[in-house]
């Protein structure tokens, strides 16, 4: 029987891990940074659907984990069409403060293997940086290159006094673990939260939700 397999089926989909390496104490599986930035963005549910054909994008997946589970689930199924993309920002699985920690190391591991295997296919790969609590921190920075892209997502994460304390907090870790020279925000990046970042020279590039630009349609 091989390592991880019963009856040749994959429990942990170590396929998708072959040959990579690891970092942390966790063993988070390294993602090397491309070097490219995004000009436009789409989310996962819509960049797979039939009617959309826009592959000058990258693909994001800053919304409900419901809508990318399927990724992790079946990611052979995917391929073919994520490639057509000019890259792809590595999934978002969610780190909920109240989640039991044991689910949010496992989150984190999902998108990094995801990310590992895309890049292995081909895909241009930047780092999504998840955190939640202080606890999140002794893993959520792991595998991931230093002095280079990161991208984080506001869109839910800011509107709360509670919520947005955490995520400033998160993110000035994030700055002085990484010293990242650019971040790519999915939702708003207000001043409040990132001008002293800007101020550092680091590059902030900000694309606006899907949810937001709904909304703007909806009140047009």
């Amino acid at each position: 029987m091989k390592d991880g397999q019963f009856n040749n089926y994959d429990v942990f989909h170590e396929f998708l891990v072959q040959g990579a390496d690891y970092d942390g104490y966790f063993e988070m599986p390294k993602i090397r940074t491309s070097d490219k930035l995004p000009c436009k963005v789409v989310t996962f549910s819509k960049a797979m659907s039939k009617a959309f054909s826009d592959f000058d994008c990258w693909v994001v997946f800053y919304e409900h984990d419901k809508y990318f589970e399927r990724l992790w689930n079946n990611p052979k199924q995917y391929l073919n069409k994520l490639k057509k993309f000019s890259g792809i920002i590595s999934p978002d699985f969610s780190l909920y403060r109240n989640m039991p920690l044991p689910m949010q190391i496992w989150n984190t591991y999902k998108g990094r293997a995801l990310a590992v295997w895309l890049q292995r296919s081909g895909i241009e790969i930047i780092p999504n940086i998840r955190f939640g609590d202080e606890r999140t921190f002794s893993f959520c920075f792991d595998a991931v290159e230093e002095n280079k892209t990161v991208a984080v997502g506001t869109h839910g994460c800011i509107k709360r006094i509670e919520d947005k304390v955490f995520f400033k907090v998160g993110l000035a870790r994030l700055v002085q673990r990484l010293s990242p020279k650019t971040i790519i925000v999915y939702g708003s990046a207000p001043d409040s939260i990132f001008k002293p970042y800007k101020d550092m020279g680091i590059k902030i590039v900000a694309f606006e939700s899907e949810f937001s630009k709904t909304r703007k349609q909806v009140s047009a």
